[in-house]
């Protein structure tokens, strides 16, 4: 086999269907062993390669598979480290292949093409793991690590690299097999004892979901109804519980009950919301405020080290929960209910203020189905989705997570309607943030990616607009855009497309793009500036 042959041998062997790629010079013998393949891996190309990586994470966000994506090395591969380190910060599992100079070139700084001077050590920077493929038979072995750590333990993304002589080159190579993981720690008995003693001794717990409890669903309802706590997150976790269900609540639901809260059950969250956003996001927090007790589940031990918690349990979400309610058999709760309720309409009439974006997520969360996927991006209606659309199951709301990672939005949702083909996907975007990726609406329509995007047109980055008129004396710059005719641009691309200045008019048309299933943009006209602040309740604690 040739390098490139065996790298795809290795993607078979690990059920890789799809593949996100950019072909070039160096990487012709791996597009080349996909061509021979394409029965059994797509290939989706893309205008740019940070749509490449982008497209990786949506999938493997959306579905707790790998993301693989394929580009030349050097500069082709660093147009795609935004989406790695949305893919760390999210822990996301992907797979990064990538080329390099001919190996009696690395290191010696001639200047070879896409030469850089240590490309390896720069993605052992921003990845969980990364090492070189040397020889074309070393290839199934390294793949099957890529995997194995990609997806053991914490997941995140990965890194191999290739010399574009290595990659040409053939000799005998062994079999490829898949990845076997590692298995999970087993939660200690002792902590599992301390977290349920506790629980038992708590008037109101409440429990915080991150990326880690995607899985762990069921499990969490159980213990939620168990110990009367009502489950929140703030952007990861969020569908691990119904927010619409008895115990799921919004974040900002959750932030009305947590001054009567004398526990937090963490289950794969860093515990963002009441660390930062509940708190001073300028000073490090080592324990939780006001004297509130903390049990934390995860699987990475190093959490533990980062916040301090009283009851530490290391163990896969789902067991850590399950040896919880093991533990707590015949438990009877505080019944927490009415409280829970009072806090989930006094949190819904609050937010209404938060105009027009409230109104227009309405739409959206009554047009999609329960188990349709969102993918948010840093704009007003974005932000305003953190609390303002209800998220009915999990991996159906997709955010780039604390990187904020700017122009992600749509790329991304390529990927998850990829994934999900027979699932409807809208992406929300701003005119800012949709720029950065605009070419892809050539992706949309080459492959046929019945994506719905929905592009919010207030000519401005509206954030820095805002925040530039309130704390900088109005002093305005670099955040009033000239755009082109959406619309327009769309029909140049052969895009569906429509463009609607009122919740009312997006409803139908939003119904009819996902009805007829081809890619879609939908523009909303808004006014610079009229859009209300989300951030009082993203930040209801004024902290800096």
């Amino acid at each position: 086999m040739t390098g490139g042959e065996a790298i795809v041998a290795g993607l078979i062997a690990n059920g890789v269907d799809t593949v996100f790629g950019l072909p070039g010079a160096q990487m012709y013998p791996l597009f080349d062993a996909l061509a021979r393949n394409i029965d059994r891996i797509r290939t989706v190309g893309a205008r740019h390669e940070q749509a490449c990586g982008y497209m990786a994470f949506g999938y493997g966000r959306s579905t707790g598979r790998p993301g693989v994506y394929a580009v030349v090395p050097g500069p082709g591969v660093l147009n795609t480290t935004a989406a790695l380190a949305t893919g760390w910060g999210c822990n996301t599992p992907m797979v990064c292949l990538t080329g390099q100079i001919p190996s009696g070139f690395i290191g010696r700084r001639r200047g070879h093409l896409h030469e850089i001077a240590d490309q390896l050590g720069t993605l052992r920077s921003l990845v969980k793991w990364a090492d070189r493929i040397e020889r074309p038979a070393d290839a199934p072995a390294l793949v099957a690590e890529a995997f194995r750590q990609a997806q053991s333990g914490r997941p995140g993304p990965v890194a191999l690299e290739m010399a574009w002589d290595v990659m040409a080159g053939s000799e005998d190579v062994p079999e490829a097999g898949a990845a076997v993981l590692d298995a999970p720690p087993k939660p200690d008995p002792l902590a599992v004892s301390h977290a349920a003693n506790l629980i038992r001794a708590a008037r109101f717990p409440v429990i915080m979901t991150g990326s880690g409890a995607q899985d762990a669903g069921p499990a969490i309802a159980r213990l939620a109804e168990r110990i009367g706590a009502p489950v929140a997150a703030f952007r990861g976790g969020r569908g691990v519980v119904d927010e619409a269900g008895p115990w799921g609540l919004s974040s900002y639901a959750a932030f009305r009950l947590y001054r009567d809260c004398d526990l937090v059950i963490g289950i794969g969250t860093r515990l963002e919301m009441p660390t930062m956003r509940w708190a001073n996001m300028m000073q490090v927090a080592t324990r939780l405020d006001g004297g509130r007790s903390l049990i934390r589940i995860d699987i990475d031990p190093a959490e533990m080290g980062r916040l301090e918690a009283d009851a530490g349990i290391v163990a896969d979400s789902v067991e850590g929960v399950m040896a919880l309610l093991a533990a707590l058999d015949g438990h009877r709760a505080v019944d927490n209910r009415a409280a829970i309720e009072g806090a989930r309409a006094a949190a819904a009439e609050a937010i209404r203020v938060v105009q027009p974006e409230i109104d227009y997520l309405d739409v959206i969360r009554d047009v999609l189905p329960a188990d349709g996927l969102l993918v948010e991006e840093l704009c007003q209606a974005g932000f305003a989705s953190y609390f303002g659309y209800p998220v009915h199951q999990p991996r159906t709301y997709v955010s780039t997570g604390f990187q904020g990672t700017l122009g992600y939005g749509f790329p991304t949702a390529l990927g998850v309607k990829v994934a999900h083909p027979d699932k409807p996907v809208v992406a929300i975007t701003g005119d800012g943030g949709f720029m950065f990726g605009v070419q892809e609406l050539a992706t949309a329509r080459q492959y046929g990616i019945g994506l719905v995007t929905v592009v919010f047109n207030n000519e401005a980055y509206g954030n820095v607009r805002r925040d530039q008129e309130t704390r900088y004396g109005n002093r305005l710059i670099g955040a009033d855009l000239v755009n082109p005719d959406f619309p327009a641009l769309a029909k140049a691309f052969g895009i569906d497309t429509v463009s609607v200045d009122s919740p009312a008019a997006l409803k139908p048309v939003l119904a009819a793009a996902l009805a007829k299933g081809a890619p879609a943009l939908i523009e909303v006209r808004l006014q610079r500036g009229s859009e209300a602040s989300p951030w009082p309740f993203i930040h209801p604690v004024k902290a800096y």
